[in-house]
């Protein structure tokens, strides 16, 4: 009876005159919604199935192996962190010196998500804390999705939907909130956006809840600061959430945008430890250049995005039957058919819109994209997985729409309970049937994926033990980077398993060279020009240690040290971090263009010199000293390394010069204003060497020289700045909420 009352009052759908999903006023869940009985969790217990299935068919994810790709380097940074924590360091204001000639990797890169799981690392391993990350944020997402459902307001039924239909999704690019983005085939290489996506729904979800309860305005702030700092991606949707969100829920125009206007300040205050440091120090970050008018960077444009999100290449590419893009356009429809009925609808369909705009990029809207804050460092194409996420939930009221509809026919049509029965469980296997392709091609990439990581598993007991003592070798000699090879010749064949040694050394904390993976150092564009050929630029890279294939000779002057198996180390005599050299030329660059602009300069610059650097916010660099060597010749060395102790992953490097004249000392790592110098115990001013090195002057005689960096300084006051915003953003809730605002 109880159940046959509520019905009776529960709004219709205007469509179908089915019971609505959702109340009018906001599109929340009824106060009076039925209980029924054993029934009543069926909804949460069918996503926990779907969770159990995931977790047995992505279980080889858990074991350890070495990755492919930026998978790699988070790992590393993982380990790094756990390090530093360990030892009672920051890693925010550390130096990472393993990728890019070395970077403030922490500061500029999406840095949190590393530094939560390096601290889990404290205490079980980070290895082992990245692995269990992957494998169990992968396997529970449709969890988030339902409980971020549930926050949202919306049903069971429709929140554990859109849960259902949440790891079936599959994008042509490969980029989105899918498993070909986590995955070990996938190169793990999208590793901070998986946790983003965790965080992201719910972010979302407290959003609209404080456009209607004041007291969910810090709680939200709070949510945002947290996603911007594991994604930045998604930090830019949960902040286009606040003002779409906020324009369309319901109520006063003036209340809405009061609260909005609260919450946009109060999620600045959570995030300025991550934007403020990016914003002071953003001259000193690289934009990738080669991408930066690529597609993969200005975005798609508006005609390849429709064209694909209407054939299905959105959630459902390489499917047959786009289940998944079927309803979610059955759900834009309903959103829009109910636009002013269901104000929660309306918002997803809203963030769905704009998210898709977003994603069209510079390729649509020129220089209008400009407007986009740091819209030169930003991915305009992956923009689509807020299109994703907002689709899943719009899908997952088109599958309940779809349900009652079924289910009133079938009451209508079928008087007799049994039977009635039967057809229901018709319905359930045609459903069942409706999603099997989607789960076939899954359950098919889980499998190859569980495939990959055992062939890994055996090269890395197999060959990682054949590449042991050469590794060991580099480790405990040091000095220098090593080469092994790049993703464009002999380098991406050259293997331990399936990954290439140039990118198996990142699982051996070994410092190399051209591994071009995400990393915002300013020398991630100089080293894509790298000339193996060329031992200048070995010089110059700081390049010690070289591996390569048995039976490969070396391309520049070198000494083969071992060889073990197919793989044999070579070393150059002479090279390291640091060298003398004399200033002969310069050139003008900034973060847009220093790769091209030094291009020239890695062909022509011969031994024992390099050029200076005019740099926006740099003084001018001084004049060279002598006119361009020759290529071959170069000039005479100004001076020689007598010794050098470097510990680049603490920040440290100090070293003694005998300089037979004046001249200048190179420190191969990236350039930051964090590196500072003293010679003989007095401060020395450091210089830019081209393409992106640090430099200081030295004159005539014996000198001993310190170079340590010390980062970003101000996290303890951001930290306080959040907490101070949050306070503030609980105040004003609270009286709102007592004031009835």
């Amino acid at each position: 009876m109880f159940e046959a009352r509520t019905a009776a009052v529960r709004p219709r759908n205007v469509l179908s005159g089915a019971p609505d999903l959702a109340t009018p006023d906001a599109g929340t869940v009824p106060a009076s919604e039925p209980v029924r009985g054993r029934w009543r969790w069926a909804p949460l217990v069918l996503v926990l199935a779907l969770v159990g299935w995931e977790l047995w068919s992505l279980r080889a994810t858990a074991l350890p192996v070495s990755y492919l790709n930026d998978g790699s380097v988070h790992e590393q940074m993982t380990r790094f962190a756990a390090k530093l924590i360990s030892e009672g360091r920051l890693p925010f204001s550390a130096w990472f010196p393993y990728i890019g000639l070395g970077s403030a990797q922490f500061l500029h890169y999406q840095s949190l998500g590393s530094v939560l799981t390096g601290l889990a690392g404290t205490v079980v391993g980070a290895n082992e804390a990245f692995r269990w990350s992957v494998y169990l944020l992968v396997c529970c997402w449709p969890l988030a999705i339902y409980s971020s459902g549930r926050l949202f307001g919306f049903q069971r039924s429709a929140a554990a939907a859109a849960a259902v239909l949440s790891p079936f999704v599959v994008s042509f690019t490969g980029v989105g909130f899918e498993h070909g983005s986590y995955l070990w085939i996938g190169g793990a290489e999208l590793w901070t956006q998986l946790l983003g996506s965790w965080v992201l729904p719910f972010a979302w979800a407290a959003t609209w809840r404080a456009m209607k309860e004041a007291r969910f305005i810090w709680v939200a702030a709070a949510l945002i600061g947290l996603t911007v700092g594991l994604h930045f991606m998604c930090g830019y949707l949960a902040f286009l959430g606040v003002f779409v969100l906020g324009l369309a829920a319901e109520g006063r125009l003036a209340a809405r945008l009061a609260r909005s206007g609260v919450l946009f300040a109060a999620s600045l205050a959570a995030a300025a430890w991550v934007i403020v440091p990016l914003v002071l120090l953003s001259k000193w970050s690289a934009i990738n250049q080669p991408l930066a008018g690529t597609e993969y960077m200005k975005g798609y444009g508006f005609r390849q995005e429709l064209i694909w999100l209407f054939t299905g290449q959105v959630f459902d590419a390489k499917r047959a039957l786009p289940i998944i893009t079927i309803t979610v356009i059955i759900g834009c429809a309903l959103a829009l058919v109910r636009w002013r009925q269901n104000a929660l609808t309306r918002g997803l369909l809203a963030l769905f819109v704009t998210s898709l705009l977003l994603s069209f990029g510079s390729t649509t809207w020129g220089s209008l994209a400009y407007l986009v804050p740091a819209h030169a460092d930003l991915y305009f194409r992956r923009f689509v997985m807020g299109s994703q996420l907002a689709g899943l939930y719009l899908a997952g009221t088109a599958v309940v729409l779809v349900w009652q509809l079924l289910r009133r026919v079938v009451d209508l049509l079928v008087a007799w309970r049994p039977m009635r029965l039967v057809a229901i469980g018709c319905m359930a296997v045609g459903a069942i049937a409706w999603v099997s392709p989607a789960v076939s091609q899954i359950a098919s990439y889980d499998d190859r994926d569980a495939a990959a990581i055992q062939v890994q598993r055996a090269g890395d007991q197999s060959q990682g033990a054949q590449i042991a003592p050469l590794v060991a070798y580099i480790k405990q000699h040091g000095g220098g980077r090593t080469y092994a090879g790049l993703s464009s010749n002999w380098g991406q064949s050259f293997s331990v398993g399936l990954v290439p040694v140039y990118k198996y050394l990142e699982s051996q904390d070994v410092d190399e060279a051209t591994y071009l993976v995400p990393t915002l150092s300013l020398m991630l564009d100089p080293e894509t020009d790298f000339d193996e050929d060329n031992p200048t630029d070995y010089a110059l890279f700081g390049i010690r240690y070289i591996l390569l294939p048995t039976g490969t000779g070396s391309p520049v002057p070198a000494q083969r040290v071992m060889v073990s198996g197919p793989y044999s180390l070579w070393q150059i005599k002479g090279n390291g971090y640091v060298d003398p050299v004399e200033v002969t030329g310069a050139l003008a660059a900034n973060r847009a263009d220093v790769g091209s602009s030094s291009l020239d300069l890695l062909y022509e610059l011969g031994p024992n010199e390099d050029w200076s650097v005019k740099w926006p916010g740099l003084p001018r660099p001084p004049a060279p000293s002598m006119p361009g060597a020759n290529l071959e010749l170069g000039v005479p060395a100004p001076g020689t390394v007598d010794s050098t102790d470097a510990d680049l992953a603490a920040g440290s490097l100090i070293t003694d010069v005998t300089m037979r004249k004046a001249g200048t000392l190179l420190l191969s790592v990236s350039y930051d204003p964090g590196w500072q110098a003293w010679v003989n115990g007095q401060r020395a001013h450091t210089e830019m060497l081209a393409p992106a090195l640090v430099g200081i002057p030295l004159g005539p005689g014996r000198q001993h020289v310190v170079f340590r960096y010390i980062g970003f300084r101000w996290y303890p006051e951001l930290w306080a700045l959040g907490l101070l915003g949050l306070a503030g953003a609980f105040w004003v809730g609270r009286r709102w909420r007592y004031s009835g605002t």
